[in-house]
């Protein structure tokens, strides 16, 4: 297949462009080089520098002319992140969802009926939980007053009882919590409505914790992993928000990249079929925040983390994945294991 892929410069772009080149695909490279993912001067990878085509998806016309002979598109171009606050809103509002209309505005255009895009586990809020009384529960959020007074726990609505957490499927309701989440649920609301007009067929791929080599450095919209190794990079010692008891889980750049291959080489021989469709991208093996900073300190010889409390306003306590629709619907499922995809990242090169 001919493949647009967007943000291809990007950390998972990269892998992703990667992923399909060696399965013998040609892609078509694009990128806007945002300076909130590349920094004021981008250092783009050499490999993808050539061919790179740098336009803003909101550049219909320049985005239609790319989408020619294109059988695909990969979407992963976005702002990603909880950002610092609601003042940075709107360019969240912009780089996702309204750049996602432009795109899919050009594909109805030109033809184009399938779309495999980047989606997050943001959607599912502070994802299910489970009260003794009460059965499943969404916990309100958690408000800064809990937060300052180590009161990290969802409670029940019902009865304020502490929760349990389960892992989290597609059909879990949707809770966006902050803009980031909002503007990824809408993406997928777009991609949903492109699909019913046109009667085109599109995937949305909920991301959990990704990791892997080349994650952006530490910056205000950087995960704890990116965070993490910072630290240790700069010889301090990891900092670690609550209690350290928040529960993720973290999937490799890798194995992000088969879940795309899979997922354009099953759409993108679907003539007959139309609509849209998500699938959990995660490695099904949840890990604690705590664990996380602990098992990259020892593997680089670091000083110990720190569990320093507070929070950060968006985040919630626990999101685990079930990962098993896309195995069932795809037949592709996670290689890379924890301790051996963190015994890799503690010393992978950063951007």
């Amino acid at each position: 297949m001919r493949i647009l892929l967007t943000g291809a410069a990007g950390f998972v772009g990269r892998a992703v462009r990667a992923e399909l080149l060696a399965a013998g695909h040609d892609v078509v490279a694009l990128d806007a080089l945002l300076p909130s993912a590349h920094g004021s001067a981008p250092d783009v990878p050499p490999e993808v520098a050539d061919g790179l085509h740098v336009a803003d998806l909101a550049d219909t016309d320049a985005v239609t002319r790319l989408l020619t002979g294109v059988d695909a598109v990969c979407h992963q171009a976005a702002m990603v992140g909880l950002g610092t606050g609601f003042d940075d809103a709107v360019d969240y509002v912009t780089h996702n969802a309204v750049a996602t209309t432009s795109l899919l505005t050009a594909m109805a255009r030109t033809g184009v009926r399938c779309l495999v895009q980047a989606s997050s586990m943001v959607v599912y809020g502070p994802g299910r939980h489970r009260c003794v009384t009460h059965g499943r529960v969404t916990p309100p959020p958690r408000t800064a007053e809990d937060i300052a007074a180590g009161r990290y726990e969802p409670l029940c609505p019902a009865c304020a009882a502490p929760t349990s957490w389960e892992r989290v499927d597609e059909s879990a309701p949707t809770d966006p919590r902050n803009v980031y989440a909002a503007t990824k649920l809408a993406q997928e609301h777009l991609a949903i409505a492109w699909a019913e007009q046109t009667r085109g067929v599109a995937a949305s791929l909920r991301y959990h914790n990704i990791y892997g080599p080349h994650l952006p450095r530490d910056t205000p919209y950087a995960g704890v992993a990116s965070i993490f190794r910072s630290a240790l990079a700069r010889g301090e010692a990891p900092r670690v928000l609550e209690d350290g008891g928040q529960m993720r889980d973290f999937v490799h750049v890798a194995d992000v990249a088969r879940a795309n291959r899979a997922a354009l080489e099953a759409l993108g021989g679907s003539a007959q079929r139309s609509g849209h469709r998500c699938w959990n991208v995660a490695s099904g093996e949840p890990h604690t925040v705590g664990e996380l900073a602990t098992t990259l300190s020892r593997a680089v010889g670091g000083p110990a983390p720190v569990v320093v409390g507070g929070g950060r306003a968006g985040d919630v306590r626990h999101v685990v994945a079930d990962a098993g629709r896309i195995t069932a619907d795809l037949g592709v499922a996670p290689r890379i294991r924890f301790a051996e995809g963190m015994a890799g990242f503690a010393t992978d090169p950063l951007r």
